[in-house]
């Protein structure tokens, strides 16, 4: 029996976006991606500059149905704040989850930015019945 997965909507015009912005990653993104892939955190498998709706997140898992942003000095500018609050709108009205950094916690702090992470998982965990365990 396998859990039913949420469909995402996909724009295909953001492919090649998604594409250059995977390819001129920040160095926070870098480091980041580096903890996330290959299903090093308890085994769920992320995905970079994932486009969803109209929207690219940073990261995006969708078994856990989280998105990571890793945001940079320009996130503090009071237009792109905005941009940022109607895309994490959009993502929780598509039942996506948004965890955000910013790029000095990535680059100095990573032990807490993974706790966050991990804690998001356990909580996750925990309210989201494991199929495999059904009907025992």
């Amino acid at each position: 029996m396998s859990k039913k997965r949420k469909i995402i909507p996909y724009n295909p015009k953001l492919k090649e976006l998604a594409r250059q912005l995977r390819n001129n990653s920040t160095k926070a993104e870098i480091i980041l991606w580096l903890k996330l892939k290959g299903k090093q955190i308890h085994g769920y498998d992320f995905h970079r500059q994932k486009p969803i709706d109209n929207y690219i997140l940073d990261f995006f898992c969708h078994e856990l149905m989280l998105g990571i942003e890793v945001d940079g000095y320009s996130h503090e500018l009071i237009d792109v704040y905005y941009k940022d609050q109607k895309k994490e709108k959009k993502m929780n009205e598509l039942g996506v989850s948004v965890l955000r950094f910013t790029d000095d916690q990535v680059l100095k702090d990573m032990f807490n930015v993974l706790l966050v992470i991990e804690d998001y998982i356990y909580r996750y965990e925990k309210h989201t019945p494991n199929p495999s365990q059904e009907g025992n």
